[in-house]
């Protein structure tokens, strides 16, 4: 569970604090109790110790970034016994491996550079979600960039090439904003 303290009603750490109260298997000392990542904005010592010691498994603070919140939480996935032995990526017949470094499409292995694979692994783990040219700028080449973002389609377009060759399609352009991979209806 991600979860925020400054909630409407209730704060995060009395949700924790029920949450825990609870009897097996959601409570607290129960193999398949619920791990809690706290995201927030309260960045307090304090808070965060009282986060911890209440029953969340981690905490992070806003502003944060992706890749570490992603691997925060699967630091407490494996912690928890909750982890999934396989980390592939999925979306159709799309298969992203970030530990192997490779993609297969319909069970064919696709060669992608460097650059394009993280712009993949990028839109697989944004399924979804659009993401501007901006975004994709700063997570696939790790740079705020000001000038010229044509870079970004030239990319999406190798990628449509060797990766999105079959229908439906996954990678769509959403005019004036940027990209969104989504799985196809079923």
């Amino acid at each position: 569970m991600l979860l925020d303290v400054m909630l409407p009603d209730m704060d995060g750490f009395e949700v924790v604090r029920r949450l825990r109260e609870l009897p097996r298997p959601l409570g607290a000392g129960h193999p398949g109790r619920i791990p809690v990542l706290f995201l927030t904005a309260r960045d307090a010592a304090a808070d965060k110790v009282n986060g911890l010691r209440l029953g969340g498994d981690d905490y992070v603070t806003k502003p944060f970034d992706l890749e570490e919140l992603l691997a925060r939480i699967q630091a407490v996935l494996r912690r928890t016994g909750l982890a999934p032995d396989d980390r592939t990526l999925r979306a159709g017949d799309l298969e992203v491996d970030p530990d192997g470094h490779q993609v297969l499409k319909a069970g064919r292995p696709v060669r992608l550079s460097p650059t394009e694979f993280r712009l993949l692994h990028y839109l697989v783990l944004n399924t979804g979600r659009v993401v501007t040219k901006a975004q994709i700028l700063e997570h696939v080449w790790q740079y705020d960039f000001a000038g010229d973002s044509s870079i970004v389609d030239t990319y999406v377009s190798y990628v449509r090439r060797k990766a999105d060759t079959t229908e439906p399609k996954l990678i769509h352009t959403v005019h004036g904003v940027g990209y969104v991979l989504r799985r196809p209806r079923t």
